[in-house]
């Protein structure tokens, strides 16, 4: 085998990991998309099954568009409820009156002198 037998393998390599990666993609496609029945997603299926490269371009064409609108609703969701939990995480300790009550319970248990308790006041206050 020489250099150029190599990149020839490495070639089709490439191409084969390709179109597997696109058959599951638009697999997955399938299922998660809500609008088509379940005799539709089947059809598409057993039409990715029996003739795959034909079925693949003609489903990017046909629904590739709405194919891409559901992946950036899924990605504006998880993004929204990642920032809803970075919120919920963040805001909890960081108002004011949230850090005055922690500090008001560790002085009532005695973790804290008053001096303390007058110093963590006044920082919570002027931020």
């Amino acid at each position: 085998m020489n250099f150029w037998e190599f990149l020839l393998w490495i070639f089709w390599i490439y191409i084969l990991i390709a179109c597997i990666w696109i058959f599951i993609t638009i697999i997955i496609d399938i299922f998660r998309d809500h609008s088509l029945s379940g005799w539709a997603k089947a059809l598409w299926i057993i039409f990715l099954i029996f003739l795959p490269f034909l079925a693949a371009i003609i489903y990017l064409i046909a629904r590739g568009k709405s194919m891409t609108e559901r992946r950036i609703a899924e990605s504006r969701q998880a993004q929204e409820e990642a920032n809803n939990y970075i919120r919920q995480v963040a805001g909890s300790s960081s108002s004011p009156t949230a850090e005055i009550e922690s500090a008001k319970k560790l002085l009532d248990s005695g973790a804290i002198t008053q001096a303390e308790f007058d110093s963590l006041k006044a920082k919570a206050l002027a931020s």
